[in-house]
């Protein structure tokens, strides 16, 4: 694990580089966070003016799945460290350069590469952990997606192994459903189109996001930290309002964190991870974990003493965190509604006037209806009238486009 003895001054010979592998809204808010420390930060993305791009020291545009090109940019740059912001890189290509020694992947190589594949982290977290899970199959083909969606009974959800955000991802209720699903899942998936997983459902009570943070203690040695589990509502895979603290029994918080405690033990590194469980009562079982601030956890800027970004950022360095939360705080999405370029927004003023309250805009250069665009931040004595703000305060912005 390399971290820094003492941090240096950007563009200079002391300085200490950070290379992000993908910079939308929650890379740029790692980037920033790395930028109050003297960080010397390079962000990627696969298309320019990335919110990230916008921030950063230097940016560069690439496909991040093109090992070859992967590879001749690191060398270029020759960061410190590489920091994984989504899942479609070429995994494979961190690995063997981690192996040489020649960089150091947050949290590791390995742990990027199990988890941007689900067949990895899946068969990691139930065949080598022995954590409860969803039934699950794999398939390669429609035939094979057929039998598997047989195997865990209907209904059943279908996702490709390789994916993000909810990318062709859907539910299948009966036999007649499961050819679309598998065209669906081809037409999402980011790297590997061919390969599909398929989950049955649990009758789960809620989801959270379990945070958990690996960092340095004073003897150097690695510690584990929780934040306060997240509660969250998604909606075709994809998260649409958060909150901290979810309110759950003692048994089932300690479950889960145990749960957390092995998987990211096992990933090693240091970092936070997003680590996500379905709980019914005292009962918990694994979903999927990134290693990585979490879009959940977006939240945490209203809610934590250090946010996840801020707590990532100074445990990748080898810094003391703190996860204290501050106040029950809410998060709402803010959707493009417009498929166009260089949106703009009116009713910040509006949304802001509330005492509480705060607006997130990424400052995204392509707007679709459905894609993320900002974030609506509330803060209240209890959770549920913070869910209430953030929704309010997240209609009262409204995206416009320039014709308007």
């Amino acid at each position: 694990m390399k971290t820094p003895a003492r941090l240096g001054t950007p563009l200079s010979p002391s300085a200490f580089k950070v290379m992000l592998l993908g910079s939308g809204e929650l890379g740029k808010e790692v980037i920033i966070a790395l930028q109050r420390l003297g960080v010397e930060v390079i962000a990627v993305d696969r298309y320019a003016n990335a919110p990230g791009h916008q921030v950063a020291h230097r940016a560069h545009v690439i496909d991040m799945t093109d090992g070859a090109a992967l590879t001749a940019l690191i060398e270029q740059e020759k960061p410190d460290l590489v920091v994984p912001e989504i899942e479609a890189i070429a995994t494979p290509a961190l690995v063997e350069l981690e192996r040489q020694g020649r960089t150091t992947v947050i949290p590791t190589a390995r742990a990027a590469w199990l988890t941007m594949n689900r067949e990895g982290i899946r068969r990691l977290a139930a065949e080598l952990l022995g954590l409860p899970t969803s039934p699950y199959r794999f398939a390669d083909s429609l035939d094979e997606l057929k039998v598997a969606c047989d195997a865990v009974d209907f209904p059943c959800v279908v996702k490709p192994v390789m994916s993000s955000s909810g990318k062709g991802q859907s539910r299948v209720d009966s036999a007649a459903d499961v050819e679309q699903a598998w065209k669906y899942a081809a037409a999402g998936g980011r790297v590997d189109a061919g390969r599909v997983i398929v989950e049955g459902f649990i009758d789960f009570d809620y989801e959270i996001t379990q945070l958990t943070v690996r960092a340095l203690n004073a003897q150097q040695e690695v510690v584990t930290h929780f934040c306060e589990p997240i509660g969250h509502v998604q909606e075709k895979g994809d998260y649409i309002e958060s909150w901290q603290p979810h309110a759950m029994p003692s048994a089932a918080l300690d479950r889960a964190r145990d749960i957390a405690r092995k998987v990211t033990d096992e990933l090693g590194g240091l970092g936070i991870f997003g680590v996500e469980l379905f709980v019914k009562g005292d009962m918990v079982w694994f979903s999927e974990v990134s290693p990585r601030p979490h879009d959940t956890g977006m939240v945490t800027m209203a809610s934590q003493r250090q946010n996840e970004f801020e707590l990532h950022a100074k445990a990748i360095l080898g810094l003391p965190v703190d996860v204290t939360l501050l106040a029950p705080a809410a998060s709402a999405v803010i959707y493009g509604r417009h498929e166009a370029k260089a949106i703009a927004f009116e009713g910040v003023a509006d949304a802001l006037a509330s005492p509480g309250i705060d607006i997130r805009l990424f400052g995204k250069p392509e707007s679709f209806a459905r894609r993320r665009m900002g974030v609506a931040l509330a803060t209240a004595s209890d959770v549920e009238t913070a869910r209430i703000r953030a929704k309010e305060a997240a209609a009262k912005v409204r995206p416009v486009t320039s014709s308007h």
